[in-house]
């Protein structure tokens, strides 16, 4: 049998999303940023974003959600910024709940989600308002918007994709990691996809509390996808235009995955397949994560790597405790990650 239903009643989860008291002058754009030890990029983003016009007028606000960063001189300098408003977790809860919250916290009737390792053009904010006019006239269907990424060189970079099945899952272990999970979109007209990153994605506030926000039975990764999918089931169109364009630095399929971290992506692909694929599909996937932890356990052990050893071991149990119905077992073990990641962390916190 695959994944118990109590996998996902026992967790963080989808919760009501508390709808803001919008005043009359309340900015009509709140530009949400998630900081996990990146003070040096998320400040540099917010100067970029506060020179936009809209920002200046009080048309657009930067809301930042740091997951549990150790104080730092950007921290205290952008708390006095106008237009920026700032709130620290005693620890870090995840992706999805930090966006969760810097939604609550916004007052806009659109929401940018931005990571802070985006770089943005002059007027990129400015023409954002402009869409959200022209979406709010001519398109009340269109949820969720994402638009053009490239990385720092100037060439394209994967910004979307089809819904992952067990099928595409398997055949994407022997692709490279760059179009496993998500897709270049060519063309320059707008148009409609199954999901989009949420590195950058433009979210109509409607949409969003009809959701109940990103679902926090997600640690990382993977929120995204299930987010358009909801989205979707529920009329929504999930939209890419191109004709707004963003650099994105580090993209995680790009990145070395540590251990820890390869722990928290396939506990987000168990909770993405128990809500959305077939009992026998996840009970498929589980046994074959199990046999990966196994495998990368013992190439660890003989490379003595003991840090690398336990992750994949603590893997095999995650796996294990979710098939048996015991979620909060296996959150035990994203914890666990989540220190691993902050110790590693230190050296980008400057």
């Amino acid at each position: 049998m695959g994944l118990p239903a109590s996998v996902l009643e026992t967790t963080p989860s989808i919760l009501p999303m508390p709808r803001p008291r919008l005043a009359v002058d309340a900015p009509a754009l709140s530009v949400v940023i998630v900081n996990f030890r990146q003070w040096a990029n998320t400040a540099q983003l917010t100067q970029q974003l506060r020179q936009a016009q809209s920002v200046q007028q009080d048309r657009a606000e930067v809301v930042i959600v740091d997951n549990h960063s150790p104080a730092h001189a950007w921290m205290r300098r952008m708390r006095r910024w106008s237009g920026v408003s700032l709130r620290r977790f005693g620890r870090n809860r995840g992706f999805a709940r930090a966006v969760n919250e810097g939604c609550r916290l916004g007052r806009g009737e659109w929401v940018l989600l931005l990571n802070p390792d985006m770089r943005v053009e002059p007027g990129f904010l400015d023409r954002v308002m402009e869409l959200m006019q022209s979406l709010e006239q001519s398109s009340p269907q269109v949820g969720i918007v994402g638009f053009r990424l490239r990385h720092d060189d100037g060439s394209l970079q994967a910004s979307a994709g089809q819904f992952p099945t067990l099928r595409s899952t398997l055949l994407g272990l022997c692709r490279s990691r760059k179009t496993r999970k998500c897709q270049p979109v060519d063309g320059n007209q707008r148009r409609e996809v199954a999901w989009l990153t949420g590195c950058c994605l433009l979210i109509r506030r409607t949409c969003l509390e009809q959701l109940g926000g990103f679902d926090e039975s997600y640690f990382l990764y993977y929120e995204d996808v299930d987010f358009c999918q909801r989205a979707r089931q529920l009329g929504w169109s999930v939209v890419y235009d191109p004709s707004l364009e963003a650099v994105h630095f580090s993209p995680l399929h790009l990145r070395a995955v540590p251990p820890p971290l390869r722990l928290m992506t396939r506990h987000a692909l168990l909770t993405y397949s128990e809500k959305h694929w077939s009992k026998w599909q996840t009970h498929l996937l589980g046994r074959i994560i199990r046999l990966e932890a196994w495998y990368r356990g013992i190439l660890a052990r003989t490379k003595q790597q003991p840090d690398a050893a336990e992750a994949y071991q603590r893997l095999g149990m995650l796996a294990r405790e979710l098939m048996q119905g015991q979620p909060q077992e296996a959150r035990r073990h994203i914890r666990w990650a989540a220190r691993q990641l902050e110790t590693a962390a230190l050296a980008d916190d400057r």
